[in-house]
């Protein structure tokens, strides 16, 4: 069998253009599992100061380190925090302007979206959204191209570089090796003001609606995550408009993936899964061109060269 560059070169486009009818044609709209789990945040409740011991849990759940963790030491809230490879998530002060004398305090991490944009974006579908809520990651088939990094509409995946050998995304789990053994993530688990509650998402949302109902002086009309970028898994309350406590406001109610869906779906077979098999059928193709003319042929250099043609040049 012999597969000349021209025939090479014609099924590489065939293929491609294979690739991008079958994979765009086969995403469908996901709007999350019916029965998902999710995390609503009451930030009215929140105490913040000498508290943070969500923190404390997360990191200790995770297996991440507790150096420099002092529950005590209020100013890590002078500057606003993001999350990190050792800091799944990070409590945050914010002025309060209807009550100066009473800061609040508003912790954030990965929101788990419904469509997670993370997932859409990565090449390699080292993301995936599980039926009970929680966004994970694969790091074995991760490449490290960080584009989730970029899609995150909320910027909470993390890159550790501190492992030379083997980096990887970090972020929230949502404890989601905790919740398939029947417990609630180690976070709500340790709150003492109960500010999070973990339960169906269908059923925190009536919560959220029915908290907003019985005391609307209290709380904004809006459950910030229900409907931004097509719905998160993580919801919140707030006692002022989420601009203040460092929400945006701008991400819309259409999930990211939907921007993007017919060009991302054709990425991961055109430029990963097509390049590495055709090349293989060609090495394969010329190593049996080789053996088939024995060894007065060599197309060794040509090959080494560029495509080389089938003869020997002396």
């Amino acid at each position: 069998m012999s597969l000349k560059r021209r025939d090479f070169l014609k099924l590489s486009t065939a293929a491609a253009c294979l690739g991008v009818t079958s994979t765009a044609h086969g995403m469908e709209d996901f709007k999350g599992w019916p029965d998902r789990y999710g995390m609503l945040t009451d930030t009215t409740l929140c105490i913040g100061a000498n508290c943070r011991r969500c923190e404390e849990a997360c990191k200790k759940t995770n297996k991440r380190s507790l150096e420099g963790l002092n529950l005590s030491d209020n100013s890590v809230f002078d500057h606003q925090r993001r999350t990190d490879p050792n800091s799944y998530t990070v409590v945050n002060r914010f002025a309060n302007r209807e009550d100066p004398e009473n800061p609040i305090y508003v912790k954030k991490q990965c929101m788990h979206c419904n469509e997670p944009a993370c997932a859409s974006a990565c090449l390699v579908r080292a993301f995936t959204k599980t039926p009970e809520g929680p966004v994970l990651y694969n790091k074995d088939v991760c490449i490290g191209c960080r584009y989730c990094m970029l899609a995150c509409p909320f910027r909470m995946p993390t890159y550790d570089y501190f492992d030379a050998f083997s980096p990887e995304v970090r972020k929230c789990t949502m404890c989601h090796d905790r919740i398939i053994e029947g417990k609630i993530p180690a976070c709500a688990d340790v709150c003492p003001k109960e500010a999070i509650t973990f339960g169906k998402r269908s059923d925190l949302i009536l919560l959220a609606r029915e908290k907003i109902r019985h005391d609307p002086d209290r709380y904004q009309q809006h459950i910030y995550g229900e409907e931004e970028v097509g719905g998160t898994s993580w919801l919140y309350l707030a006692g002022t408009d989420f601009t203040n406590i460092g929400f945006a406001n701008n991400l819309g109610s259409t999930p990211y993936p939907e921007f993007t869906r017919g060009f991302l779906s054709a990425v991961p077979i055109v430029l990963t899964v097509w390049p590495v098999m055709l090349t293989g059928f060609w090495k394969f193709s010329k190593a049996r061109e080789r053996q088939e003319a024995g060894p007065e042929t060599d197309t060794t250099v040509d090959d080494e060269k560029g495509w080389g043609d089938g003869y020997r040049h002396e």
